[in-house]
């Protein structure tokens, strides 16, 4: 019986992605899992499988469901979508944190409602056992070196401090240097590549001004003392805070619609199946 029914579920879920893909005119892949090292080589693949159909498009989108990952991995996530598509969006139905976060700042436009979320971005390193998030070991660091200098810091601080693994705090910093640089380049290079003018006086946006407001993003979306919190759930409006300009589905009934129909049902589906990872483009599910 089980087969069958998924057969059917498969049947309604390519309907389903199908209806998006002519909504928006585009090719669609929906990703749902974390960003490990893993992952760029069956995401290439499912690319090149898109792209070598003769009816492909020139815009991608990507429905995105993440709890962040590696910044390296989507750097190379990145290369091979900009290789193959003029225009890549990304659709964020419920969250995508950390390095999802950085994934979806590399996109044209990205689609939220009023109860999606992405998250600081807050690289994850790997110790060896478990994914960290960097920013965390070196704010904390930070504030015991201070409480050093001060004359403040307690003898189990100092052991605290003492017991670092330098190599693992260099990592951590690199994480963070390259998430910087990556948004820098990115925001300016796509999310910024019609910003012409502004919007309060109509004058001439510089280069320079687009690279000032990708910085101070950066900046705000890696500031723990903003956020507090490594998986704090970042909304519409607080991203509007950062000038980040969103574009905001909620009052759009039947993007709504086609959207949820299609995210809430294949959720369903990987959750029954206890699922850590899963892909769905019209060639594979």
């Amino acid at each position: 019986m089980k087969p069958i029914f998924d057969s059917t579920l498969h049947e309604i879920l390519n309907k389903r992605l199908s209806d998006l893909e002519k909504h928006f005119n585009a090719d669609f892949l929906f990703y749902y899992g974390p960003i490990t090292d893993s992952l760029d080589k069956p995401f290439r693949d499912l690319i090149e499988e898109l792209k070598a159909e003769k009816d492909t498009k020139k815009t991608l989108f990507i429905m995105l469901n993440t709890p962040g990952g590696s910044a390296e991995t989507v750097e190379r996530l990145v290369k091979i979508t900009r290789h193959h598509y003029e225009t890549v969006n990304f659709i964020v139905p419920d969250a995508a944190y950390s390095a999802g976060t950085i994934f979806c700042l590399s996109g044209d436009n990205i689609y939220m409602d009023y109860s999606s979320s992405l998250g600081p971005i807050d690289p994850q390193v790997y110790n060896g056992k478990n994914w960290v998030p960097a920013l965390g070991y070196l704010d904390k660091v930070e504030e015991l070196i201070k409480k050093s200098i001060g004359g403040s810091i307690s003898q189990a601080e100092l052991i605290m401090l003492r017991e670092q693994d330098l190599a693992m705090l260099r990592r951590y910093e690199q994480a963070r240097d390259l998430t910087i640089a990556l948004l820098k380049e990115w925001l300016v290079k796509y999310k910024f590549k019609n910003w012409d003018t502004r919007s309060s006086t109509g004058k001439s946006v510089t280069e320079r001004e687009k690279e000032n407001r990708a910085t101070e993003i950066a900046r705000d979306l890696g500031d723990n003392k903003i956020w507090h919190s490594h998986g704090r759930s970042i909304g519409i409006g607080a991203l509007n805070g950062l000038k980040l300009k969103i574009e905001d589905y909620s009052n759009d009934s039947v993007l709504t619609k086609l959207i949820r129909d299609y995210n809430d049902l294949i959720c369903q589906y990987i959750f029954r199946n206890k699922g850590e990872i899963f892909f769905h483009t019209r060639n594979f599910i």
